[in-house]
């Protein structure tokens, strides 16, 4: 049974039992306020014959039953007037109230109210000249009987078309308190891995089930963020490992074509070496930028720039041996301005990417440099290549875009997305100056801005 159904069915059961309870407090309150109507009624009638009978000299037995035969009187009624010795002195219609039952119904009292045989009755105690009377009357109170009859009718019928309306009532109610979880199951059906941008409708964020769709939020922002750091590191270690990986298996292939030298082998083995330590600190460095990532910290030590630029100029002629590249560096008066707090080996990919992008779409000269400009130490990588159209350079750090004039280099647009997220976590700043067909200039400034 499903939620909306449970509710409706609890809803119609609390309200059927509301109705049954207030059908029979109406019940209840109607037969006893009837009851005691009647009985005053009787009271009244047992006041009133006694009176007349004992009080009046003028009147006599056979006078009060021809009044009791003209007047008004109750269905079975009965009436006995008896003095202290239960000698009855007046009586009509006498059926149930026998002397026994006289005897055992006589108050001590003012008054006493009894039942014989469904009949209502009361007896009254009168006085007059030092003389007690018992006035009893007894009767029938069908008026009471037939209301009662038809009250349960209605009430009845009250309460199953109560409980109709309540179940009508109650399953459109669950409906519609149900149907903003039903949305959210919908929605939630639509999400998969590659839609965990969508959101779910939060509403104002007041309700319980408001709170679970921000709460879910939540969740798919944390998830979306998992995926995008798995595939972003996916696409860095690719972007990053598969040319020097691509190296050490063309050279490994070469040296098993043939026969060498020892002393080649030795210079064979060392530049492995070599690769592979700095494939090692590009991947620790990776692992570091996907603990970022993460939330995690990466671990900053102090370094001076201008080596870490000779390094990653260093790695990028090996892959373009045929290419110059100009390194220049304005050294200041205290060397110790060139020391920076950076991760060396994410701060060198960042600045390898940017000098590798000039050699891809450039056949001149390469120019980086390194000089101080307003307090700031800043990197300067020019060429002279294809440049950037206009209107792309706002996108050209977004993960997976490529400008329309580079489509036909190799890549994955991964290495400036790359760049700019360490650059970020080394509070740096890039800027670009490109116009298409006219090369580009790289600018990465390191330090506070001086204002």
């Amino acid at each position: 049974m499903n939620i909306k159904f449970r509710l409706s069915l609890q809803f119609m059961l609390i309200v059927g039992g509301l109705l049954i309870f207030f059908a029979l407090l109406v019940y209840y309150f109607s037969f006893t306020t009837y009851k005691d109507k009647f009985r005053n009624n009787l009271l009244n009638r047992a006041k009133n014959t006694v009176s007349i009978l004992v009080n009046v000299k003028e009147v006599d037995t056979t006078i009060l039953r021809k009044i009791h035969q003209t007047t008004f009187y109750w269905t079975d009624e009965e009436i006995v007037i008896a003095d202290t010795n239960l000698r009855i002195r007046y009586s009509k219609d006498v059926h149930d109230l026998t002397y026994s039952n006289l005897q055992s119904n006589t108050t001590q009292g003012e008054k006493t109210f009894f039942t014989i045989n469904g009949k209502d009755g009361v007896c009254y105690r009168h006085k007059f000249k030092n003389n007690t009377y018992y006035s009893f009357v007894l009767a029938y109170d069908s008026a009471r009987k037939l209301y009662l009859r038809e009250l349960v009718q209605v009430l009845f019928w009250s309460v199953i078309f109560s409980l109709w309306l309540s179940v009508l009532f109650s399953y459109l109610f669950s409906k519609r308190a149900i149907q903003p979880i039903s949305d959210i199951v919908d929605s939630v059906k639509e999400i998969n891995s590659s839609s965990l941008s969508r959101r779910l409708d939060e509403g104002k964020g007041k309700d319980e089930i408001e709170q679970l769709a921000m709460t879910f939020n939540e969740m798919l922002a944390n998830l979306e963020v998992a995926f995008r750091n798995q595939q972003e590191f996916v696409s860095n270690a690719s972007h990053e490992l598969k040319t020097p990986v691509s190296v050490m298996i063309a050279e490994s292939d070469y040296f098993l074509q043939g026969q060498h030298s020892e002393a080649e082998y030795r210079h064979y083995l060392t530049g492995m070496k070599e690769d592979l330590r700095k494939l090692g600190v590009h991947l620790n460095s990776l692992l570091d930028l996907a603990q970022v990532n993460s939330g995690r910290d990466i671990l900053m030590t102090n370094v001076r720039l201008d080596e870490i630029l000779y390094d990653a100029v260093r790695d990028v002629k090996s892959r373009y041996q045929n290419r110059k590249i100009i390194t220049r560096v304005q050294f200041p008066e205290n060397e110790a301005e060139l020391i920076v707090s950076a991760n060396p080996g994410l701060l060198q990919i960042a600045i390898k990417n940017i000098i590798d992008n000039a050699c891809k779409f450039s056949e001149d000269d390469v120019m980086a440099e390194l000089q101080q400009a307003d307090g700031r130490l800043c990197i300067t990588v020019t060429d002279q290549g294809i440049g950037i159209p206009g209107n792309e350079i706002n996108d050209i750090y977004k993960p997976f875009n490529r400008a329309t004039n580079a489509r036909y280099k190799s890549g994955f647009g991964i290495g400036l997305s790359l760049v700019a997220k360490i650059l970020e976590l080394h509070n740096a700043t890039i800027k670009v100056e490109s116009k298409e067909n006219s090369g580009a200039r790289f600018s990465m400034l390191f330090g506070t801005e001086s204002v």
